[in-house]
């Protein structure tokens, strides 16, 4: 009996794309429906770019960009954007750094202004590189040092699995490198990195597309023509025998272990790839799922369980090198090896005997469920489009992605379960150091 296939819905938002003179790319994506705006700046630069010696300065950068420029004083962004009863944020990935805001429609100039503001400079000073290093610190004393589990796995599991300084290294940061950092260093980051030619800027929402066009002409078209810094190649050999590492979290009560294997490029062979973010979702989303069912329903030998691509958890914003990363705790005195075995054995039954009926679809159908609810809102859209646009040139790419996972075969499933062999596979086990 054929295995039935998923009726995935599909999105078709427009996209609008030009580059400016200087090099900047633009995405438009226009939606009527209700007077909201998602703007997004996205630069290729990210943790796995940032200098030897020099952990954590792309975090540490992000922060400075919202510092003040040479027109606006500190706190400006803050004021503007809030006070058109707008929000805003950045973060820092792998592989780019992001810029955002979401605000009513007739903001749109206000949020192209800010953007291309600190795109011409941000106000790098040494009272803000100071001021911000010590944030980024208690930033880490907060998220890693002092909370259990701090860093697991995104953080610990990498130096396990990989070998060079772009690919193993603490993206957060030594204390060391951050207070060792300077004003110069900072100057040439933004000049290397933050180029009109390494950027890619996004809107999204209630906006014609003529209108928004000029104003982003306006305000983007003067900024220092700058060409994007050439990618190194961060790529580093699979692994071939099973390598694990554990360490003692003196707050975590009970134990943990996440194991990942590297996976397919996810930009040169795609439909490949797709496979094991599919085959992630099969084996932990959902109570049905086949490791949930087990290890934490039948068996109880976990407490709970979840499994991704990408060190950081989203499939479709990452480049290669990448892994598919399952992430347990279990309960106290919970046997980490019977575990390992249990995935093991998951993992060969459904590789040799495939998938039951209709298991296949309603996975599918949750990721589109998911696919979908992340771009419905406008900023949503905004990010995922100019990340797409950034590393495949594929802004439209979006409106694909849930039929594309809807196409996933049966076949393909299984032939992913077949390559996650245990001597593929990099642990990092914690052992529980906390209160009783």
């Amino acid at each position: 009996m054929a295995a039935r296939r998923s009726r995935i819905p599909a999105t078709k938002y427009p996209v609008e794309r030009f580059t400016l003179d200087n090099g900047l790319r633009v995405v438009l994506t226009p939606d009527r429906s209700a007077p909201v705006i998602g703007v997004a700046v996205v630069y290729d630069v990210g943790i796995r770019s940032e200098p030897e010696g020099r952990t954590g300065f792309a975090h540490l950068f992000e922060h400075l960009m919202f510092q003040g420029s040479e027109n606006l004083e500190k706190l400006a962004h803050f004021r503007h954007v809030q006070g058109a009863g707008g929000t805003f944020n950045g973060s820092t990935h792998l592989d780019y750094t992001d810029y955002f805001e979401t605000l009513p429609s007739n903001a749109l100039e206000r949020a192209l202004f800010l953007e291309a503001d600190r795109m011409r400079g941000p106000r790098l000073t040494e009272e803000n590189l100071r001021n911000q290093v010590d944030v980024v610190k208690e930033e880490i004393r907060v998220n890693v040092l002092n909370r259990p589990y701090g860093g697991f796995p995104w953080l610990t599991l990498s130096p396990v699995m990989f070998d060079t300084y772009p690919n193993a290294h603490d993206g957060y940061g030594s204390f060391d490198d951050l207070e060792s950092a300077t004003v110069d260093e900072a100057v040439d980051f933004f000049r290397r990195y933050y180029a009109c030619g390494n950027a890619v800027l996004a809107v999204s929402g209630d906006v014609d597309v003529a209108e928004a066009t000029e104003l982003i002409r306006r305000h983007f078209g003067d900024v220092e023509a700058r060409p994007a810094p050439v990618r190194p190649d961060f790529g580093e050999p699979d692994l071939t025998a099973e390598r694990r590492q554990s360490y003692t979290d003196r707050l975590a009560p009970m134990p943990a272990v996440a194991s990942a294997w590297r996976v397919p490029d996810p930009i040169t062979d795609f439909t490949t790839y797709l496979a094991y973010v599919v085959l992630a979702e099969v084996l932990t989303d959902g109570d049905a799922s086949r490791l949930v069912e087990r290890l934490v329903q039948r068996e109880r030998t976990v407490t709970s369980i979840g499994g991704y691509l990408g060190f950081m958890g989203d499939p479709f914003d990452v480049r290669d090198p990448t892994a598919l990363v399952l992430q347990t705790h279990l309960p106290p005195g919970g046997d980490v090896d019977k575990v390992l075995r249990t995935v093991d054995e998951e993992l060969d039954r459904l590789a040799t005997d495939g998938l039951t009926d209709g298991e296949l679809a309603r996975t599918q159908a949750r990721m589109a469920t998911h696919l979908l609810r992340d771009t419905d809102a406008v900023l949503g859209r905004a990010l995922r489009m100019a990340v797409l646009e950034q590393q495949r040139g594929e802004p439209g790419l979006l409106n694909d992605l849930p039929r594309l996972v809807g196409e996933v075969t049966e076949e393909q499933v299984r032939a992913a379960a077949a390559t996650l062999r245990p001597e593929r596979r990099a642990s990092i086990e914690v052992i529980p150091g906390g209160a009783r």
